[in-house]
């Protein structure tokens, strides 16, 4: 099998310890034929469901001002990319949106960042439950919230940016709260909470951004600690399992999506958030069927990765960019089956879709 030869950037930190792995041959396109005067705007999430129908959630339908703009829409697809509908439209939760998944009963679930809350969405696209409660309107305290460190005290119930969901056999869904809290919820089908686990830190059971979240057959979640630079995996009681860090050679030359070349030795020497450093996941996915594996994406240098579930690399693919075949900020991945992947791409305002053509 043929490996990636890189040419390998020097880095201070041992965590970034470099080996070969495979390159994986891909095929990109653009999926969607979206209809006149519909425009996406960041894309923030993609969604598969059973019947192949694509759910897409972008930060367009808004002209507003940087902040405090409703930027948030739902839409959806058929398998050939013909536009069907918008969902959730005008929706109350809708202010600046996040991911969207689809469970095994086929219902569509949305996190949206800005208000602080997660909807399910019946396959028909009517609101079945809601979680956690926006700011309200007439309070004059209500605005961009504040991110102490450490942050103030969970309250049950209520998220503070939440970033993504997952679901378990039983119906339970976990959610990963997120950009304040810091924490991953868990509430059962009917909707009731059950519990939460994990605290701001870096320390096993801890988290820094959980930005993306997935759950295996066995019901392990796997939880993107993007600002650690790692991917936890725990029961579905919270009870800490393992860790495992994504270290792959790239190619000295590369260049970011957007922005300066990330200061990689002053990130590590500083201890804050490891967002930029390569490797650091911003989404995972994992695979339906009796043999599963776990996709992943970072930033920088911008690839995606291919894992087993405890952790092993079987190859990448990618590099940052604004042609098919390269990316631009990975925000969520959907992988409908091992060797089909859509990636929801935030700077270049697009899905794509990949075929992977693996060597055997």
């Amino acid at each position: 099998m043929k490996r990636l030869v890189f040419g390998l950037m020097l880095l201070a930190s041992p965590v970034l310890a470099q080996e070969a792995v495979p390159l994986i041959p891909f095929d990109g396109s653009d999926p969607l034929k979206l209809p006149k005067d519909l425009y996406l705007g960041e894309v923030t999430g993609v969604a598969v469901n059973s019947k192949g129908h694509v759910f897409v959630l972008s930060r367009g339908n808004t002209t507003g001002p940087a902040y405090a703009a409703a930027a948030a829409q739902l839409l959806e697809f058929a398998p050939d990319g013909t536009f069907v509908r918008e969902i959730g439209k005008n929706l109350y939760a809708w202010s600046f949106g996040h991911t969207v998944r689809v469970d095994p009963s086929d219902n569509i679930w949305i996190t949206d960042k800005g208000s602080d809350m997660v909807v399910k969405f019946n396959p028909r696209g009517r609101v079945a439950m809601v979680f956690g409660r926006k700011q309200e309107a007439s309070d004059r305290e209500t605005g961009p919230l504040e991110r102490p460190n450490p942050p103030l005290p969970h309250e049950d119930g209520r998220f503070r940016q939440v970033t993504d969901v997952a679901f378990d056999a039983a119906g339970n869904a976990y959610i990963s709260d997120g950009y304040i809290n810091s924490r991953v919820a868990k509430v059962d089908r009917n909707g009731r909470w059950l519990k939460s686990w994990g605290s701001k830190g870096a320390k096993p059971g801890e988290f820094n951004t959980p930005h993306s979240i997935a759950a295996d057959a066995k019901g392990d979640i796997y939880v993107a600690d993007r600002g650690n630079r790692r991917i936890q995996v725990f029961d579905g009681e919270g009870t800490f399992q393992r860790e495992f860090t994504i270290d792959v050679p790239y190619d000295a030359k590369a260049r970011p999506a957007i922005g300066n070349l990330p200061d990689l030795a002053k990130i590590e020497a500083g201890g804050g958030p490891k967002t930029m450093m390569p490797g650091a996941p911003w989404a995972v996915c994992i695979t339906p069927g009796p043999k599963q594996v776990l996709y992943a994406s970072d930033a920088f240098p911008g690839r995606v990765f291919k894992l087993s579930l405890d952790g092993k690399l079987l190859g990448v693919l990618g590099e940052s960019g604004k042609q098919l075949k390269q990316f631009g900020w990975i925000h969520e991945i959907a992988c409908p089956s091992e060797n089909v992947l859509y990636v929801a791409e935030l700077l270049n305002w697009r899905v794509q879709k990949l075929v992977l053509q693996p060597k055997k």
